[in-house]
């Protein structure tokens, strides 16, 4: 196979029409972003067509909150979307047909707060905080993580839509298990942001595969997997098979690169060259974005259709990736 990365070419191309945002956001097709020493913060970015979690980030930003707080704001409007049946509220059902979710943040000094296996809170990413903020812990899992949002004050509801039921209802008539590459063009979604402080922090949240296995945890609430941030240096965040996240530890792989010396282009290209090298990839999507320090940009997937969001005082923009093949 034919390797199309090129990381100096800045390389624009034909966005297609269900991409679009609202026709007050621009829209534009990059690899990454081009190198550079310009300051480019406030920011927030988020994997996919997540313009509205930006805005309520960006939204937090401005109104003088932090970076974390920016971006659990931005990650709380898709967990509580039924629409978007890969996070939260609505979220696709394991094979048992139980809404099972999984978030993480991480702030600039370094702390992590974690949850997996959650049922029946709708804001897992707030869950994850409290963890943080609140227990001598990193993670919290299964009955005990529903316990201790329930105790810190979180509403016990049923996530499993009438939709997201139907649907799984027809799976079990075949229970054929086979993840789809852009599934409805999104999927977890990971957020990052600088505020004004140039402190970066991070989030992800996510419903998980649909269909999965009961106890399945994927990558997005693991350190280093489905998200990374080192206030140092920058954030990376993944997005797709987290099986394949996973065995690499991509996010931790991006930022640790990116302090060697590599751009964010380059060290989100290495990542999925990790995946692609060492692991059977042709038929799932991976795909990673990253900030550096000074709010550069990057990302890059193993399929094509991978896109994110990003905002800064300029606006908002939908970003189609560059991907291997």
């Amino acid at each position: 196979m034919r390797h199309k990365a090129n990381r100096r070419k800045f390389l624009k191309q034909s966005v297609k029409s269900s991409l679009l945002l609202a026709s007050s956001s621009a829209v534009v097709t990059s690899c990454a972003a081009t190198p550079s020493l310009e300051s480019n913060y406030p920011i927030v970015v988020s994997t996919w067509n997540n313009a509205k979690a930006n805005e309520a980030a960006w939204s937090t930003l401005t109104e003088g909150g932090t970076a974390l707080d920016a971006v659990e704001a931005g990650a709380r409007i898709p967990e509580a979307d039924p629409k978007d049946m890969s996070v939260g509220y609505g979220g696709r059902p394991d094979r048992d047909g139980h809404v099972t979710l999984d978030a993480c943040v991480m702030d600039h000094k370094g702390n992590y707060g974690a949850v997996t296996y959650l049922k029946n809170i709708m804001h897992p990413v707030s869950v994850a905080r409290k963890v943080m903020e609140e227990t001598p812990h990193v993670m919290l899992s299964g009955a005990g993580a529903l316990q201790f949002a329930i105790d810190q004050g979180f509403k016990a509801q049923d996530l499993l839509t009438s939709q997201a039921k139907a649907e799984w209802e027809e799976w079990k008539i075949k229970s054929e298990y086979e993840p789809k590459i852009n599934i409805e063009l999104h999927d977890t979604i990971g957020i990052m942001s600088i505020d004004k402080e140039q402190h970066i922090g991070g989030a992800c949240t996510t419903s998980g595969l649909g269909y999965k296995m009961a106890g399945r945890v994927g990558d997005s609430p693991v350190v280093g997997a489905g998200l990374f941030v080192d206030n140092e240096v920058g954030a990376a965040t993944a997005t797709g098979m987290g099986e394949l996240v996973l065995k690499t530890l991509g996010s931790f792989l991006i930022v640790e690169l990116m302090r060697q010396g590599a751009t964010v282009s380059e060290a989100c290209e290495e990542a999925v060259m990790r995946i692609v090298r060492k692991q059977d990839y042709q038929k799932l999507q991976v795909g990673f974005i990253a900030i550096d320090k000074q709010g550069q940009v990057g990302a890059y997937s193993i399929q094509p259709g991978f896109v994110y969001t990003v905002t800064t005082q300029s606006g908002t923009e939908l970003i189609e990736v560059k991907s291997y093949i």
